[in-house]
C-alpha cells in the first residue's frame, strides 16, 4: 500500500484531508489520529491553525457523509456487500435500526465519540433514510467537539514535547558546564599539590 502518510510532509492541508476521506472508506487511518496529528504540527508551526482546523474539519465531515451515503444506497443489503459486511453484521444492524427509531439524532451525536462504532452508526444512518440535512447537522455539530479535543491534545502533546527539548538542552548544557568546573577545580589541585610537594622539598 502507498504511503498516504507521507503526504503530510510535503502537502500538509492535502495530507490531512486525504488522511482522514481516506480512513472514512475503510483503509487504515484513524480519523483520531489523523486530528491529533493536525494539532501536533499546528504546535510546531509547520501548519497555521485556522486552515488546518478547517481542513480537517471538512475532511471528517464529508468522510462522515460518505459513509452515510453508503448506507442509503444499500440500505439493509449492506450486510452482504463484500466490502462492508465486514463493518456491520446483520444483528448489528438490526439493534442500530431500533435505536434509531427511539432517538437518532441523540445515537448521532454520542456515537461520532465511539471509535468501534462509528462508521457503523452513519451506515445505519443511511439505512434508516435519516434525513440528509439532518444527519448532517447533527454530526457537524458533534465533529466539533471531535477536533477541539483531539486536535487540542496533538497541541498540547507537541508543546509538551516543545518544552521537554529545551528542558533536555538546558540539562545538557548545565551538565557540560558541571563537567568543566569539575576538571578545572581537579587540574588546579593537582598544580597545588605538585607546587606545594616541590616547595617541601
Amino acid at each position: 500500500m502507498p504511503d498516504f502518510s507521507a503526504l503530510t510532509a510535503h502537502f500538509p492541508y492535502l495530507g490531512l484531508f486525504l488522511l482522514l476521506i481516506l480512513g472514512g472508506i475503510g483503509l487504515p487511518f484513524p480519523e483520531d489520529t489523523t486530528l491529533i496529528l493536525a494539532g501536533f504540527l499546528i504546535s510546531h508551526r509547520i501548519i497555521s491553525a485556522m486552515p488546518a482546523l478547517s481542513v480537517v474539519y471538512a475532511g471528517a465531515l464529508i468522510a462522515d457523509i460518505l459513509i452515510y451515503a453508503v448506507g442509503r444506497k444499500y440500505g439493509g443489503r449492506i450486510v452482504d456487500h463484500p466490502r462492508f459486511q465486514r463493518m456491520v453484521t446483520r444483528e448489528r444492524l438490526l439493534s442500530l435500526e431500533e435505536r434509531f427509531r427511539k432517538r437518532g439524532i441523540i445515537l448521532i451525536l454520542a456515537g461520532r465519540h465511539l471509535i468501534g462504532l462509528r462508521a457503523q452508526i452513519f451506515l445505519a444512518a443511511g439505512v434508516m433514510k435519516m434525513p440528509a440535512a439532518i444527519f448532517i447537522l447533527t454530526d457537524a455539530c458533534s465533529l466539533t467537539l471531535t477536533v477541539a479535543v483531539m486536535a487540542g491534545a496533538g497541541y498540547l502533546g507537541g508543546n509538551s514535547l516543545q518544552v521537554f527539548e529545551r528542558d533536555m538542552a538546558r540539562v545538557e548544557h548545565a551538565g557540560v558546564f558541571l563537567v568543566l568546573v569539575i576538571f578545572i577545580v581537579y587540574l588546579v589541585r593537582r598544580y597545588f599539590r605538585s607546587w606545594s610537594s616541590r616547595n617541601s622539598a
